[in-house]
């Protein structure tokens, strides 16, 4: 059963990847579809994006271990600020400025904005240096999967998943992304309720409420809104997980492809609807973690947080079943490669060599440049994974609250803050870097005050860029027209 569906879903990624290459005929194809997506696609795309095989190997295992049941504020959390709030605020302006500027990147996005081609360059080398890890974790994720579940080698899954993501992304590119996240979407909405279902009818649990019962035995706190390690430590991890998207360039790029404005109410209400299910459903079955592994520590033994779950779906569930959530972890970390995948490679190749090092280049072989790309970055990740950093969690974590503390002040301030200056911009970049960096490095990069720092990383720039903004030379009205004010203007001309 998980051979035939191992080979079924390789000639479905495959068949994809070679429909998407027929489709693309430039980079812009490539990188963004043509910004001709409606709005299943985008929903899916964002969905799938951002719940990886890590939600459902380290963080829905280990946070459920340590929260109990108070780990589903992280679900809430992650559905309706991360994927909500967001959708309502940011995807139209996002859609507009973007296509009005011109750009495809975020680091493109930060040079138009704030007229800075170093801050363009400066952004390009943070997305490849912090992706890379953040890729490495979903690697390492899938691959516990196979090994806690199928007893597959765990580099022989690393390599195999390694190729498939460069075979088929590196010919379909965006085009064919999307139409594998819409059809993996589905399967993740069907694998994650067969988990969930299986998991709390298992002898173990014994049912929703019988379930409840059983964690309050253990420690009353896993049945309670505030799990043991207390309130703050579960608000900066909801904090952490849900405002970490707004400033994440794989996230905003679902934003910038968008097909038009009609699109995105409908994408927003799909995606919302998809995250709530998945969310919930990973960290339910994830605060059960517990019932399977009561007896055994969690620091300096067993059981290992990031193959809790992988163990608890060969305990619960047969192989036919097994192999349907195999599918489920599958379509949820190759959603999220790609994205990352494609964002990190364009730093290179968009931001870097055709934005400095080559301007005049032709498109072909940028286009070439950019598969080159795609297929080193996946070596890197794969480097990484190979290497098996300690905890999942942690590493994901600090890329997370690396990359998000650079760019989220930026971004936000540069959509909706006319008065926000360059050095503004550069303050609130540097201040998220310094922050997120040094806090991890004085705490000895400790797993348990890590969400604290990526969340302080993302906050503090916040507050800088509007004082230095205030005190330094701002842009020209011309150019601010030029970003907030088309439409306007437009409109102004048409009637005279």
């Amino acid at each position: 059963m998980k051979t035939a569906v191992l080979s079924s879903y390789i000639i479905l990624m495959l068949s994809i990847g070679y429909v998407g290459m027929r489709k693309t005929k430039d980079l812009n194809d490539f990188f963004l579809a043509g910004r001709k997506i409606g709005p299943w696609m985008s929903a899916f795309a964002y969905g799938t994006t951002y719940f990886s095989a890590v939600i459902f190997i380290g963080y829905a295992g280990k946070v459920g271990w340590s929260f109990g049941l108070s780990s589903l504020w992280v679900a809430l959390g992650n559905s309706l600020i991360g994927t909500l709030l967001a959708w309502k605020l940011l995807a139209q302006p996002t859609r507009e400025i973007t296509a009005r500027l011109n750009v495809r990147t975020m680091p493109e996005f930060l040079e138009a904005r704030y007229q800075s081609p170093g801050l363009k360059l400066f952004a390009s080398i943070i997305i490849f240096i912090f992706l890379t890890p953040y890729s490495a974790t979903v690697y390492m994720g899938l691959s516990y999967l196979f090994e806690g579940v199928f007893n597959i080698n765990y580099t022989t899954a690393l390599i195999l998943m390694a190729v498939l993501t460069a075979a088929y992304l590196t010919m379909g590119g965006y085009f064919a992304v999307n139409i594998t996240d819409m059809f993996q979407g589905f399967i993740m909405l069907g694998g994650v309720i067969l988990l969930v279902v299986n998991i709390i009818n298992h002898g173990r649990v014994g049912g929703l409420l019988n379930g409840i019962k059983s964690l309050s035995t253990i420690n009353p706190q896993l049945a309670s809104p505030i799990g043991p390690p207390g309130f703050w430590p579960l608000f900066f991890l909801v904090l952490l997980t849900s405002l970490g998207p707004w400033g994440l360039p794989q996230m905003i790029q679902k934003f910038y492809s968008i097909k038009n404005e009609k699109s995105i109410k409908p994408a927003m209400i799909v995606t919302t609807c998809f995250s709530l299910i998945i969310s919930l459903g990973a960290y339910l079955v994830g605060s059960f973690s517990r019932l399977f592994f009561a007896a055994l520590p969690l620091e300096g033994g067993r059981p290992n947080p990031d193959v809790l779950i992988p163990k608890m779906i060969s305990m619960a569930m047969p192989e036919a079943l097994a192999a349907i959530i195999l599918a489920l972890v599958l379509s949820a970390s190759m959603s999220s490669l790609s994205s990352l995948v494609l964002v990190s490679s364009s730093a290179i190749s968009m931001d870097l060599i055709q934005g400095y090092l080559k301007p005049d280049i032709a498109k072909k072989p940028l286009m070439l440049i950019m598969r080159f790309l795609c297929v080193m970055f996946i070596g890197l990740s794969l480097v990484i994974a190979l290497m098996k950093p300690t905890i999942i969690l942690t590493l994901m974590a600090i890329s997370w609250g690396t990359v998000a503390g650079v760019f989220l002040a930026p971004y936000l301030y540069g959509l909706f803050w006319k008065k926000t200056t360059k050095a503004g911009a550069w303050a609130g970049a540097i201040s998220g870097l310094i922050v997120s960096i040094g806090l991890s490095m004085y705490f000895g990069f400790n797993t348990k005050l890590i969400p604290m720092v990526g969340s302080i990383a993302m906050i503090f720039p916040l507050f800088i860029v509007p004082p230095v903004s205030f005190i330094t030379p701002g842009f020209s009205s011309t150019h601010l027209e030029k970003i907030f004010n088309h439409k306007e203007r437009k409109c102004l001309n048409d009637m005279g």
